[in-house]
């Protein structure tokens, strides 16, 4: 795909350059997607496990805990924790 640079239509991955011509018409097409991810979606806590982890914040010494895959399918999962005294979310990676 060639995109426009310095008045001529340039290759991104090779470098070849073409003169713009008025004569002809160029087509510009920009896509840009916000991605979102919802790691945790309201207040659904009473459904997940705990386990014994330590909340930097207070000092408790539980979390409930669930796992996400952010990263391509060829990583590890994403685990996350949310302290069950103040609600404080962090995650661990492998």
């Amino acid at each position: 795909m060639l995109v426009m640079k310095d008045g001529a239509l340039t290759c991104r991955r090779c470098g070849f350059v073409r003169e713009n011509n008025d004569s002809e018409s160029v087509v510009s097409v920009e896509r840009r997607t916000k991605k979102t991810i919802t790691v945790l979606e309201g207040v659904v806590d009473a459904g997940l496990p705990t386990t014994h982890a330590r909340c930097e914040e207070c000092g408790n010494n539980t979390a409930y805990w669930w796992l996400r895959q952010l990263r391509s399918a060829d990583e590890s999962e994403t685990r996350f924790f949310r302290c069950t005294k103040c609600g404080r979310t962090w995650r661990e990676y492998d």
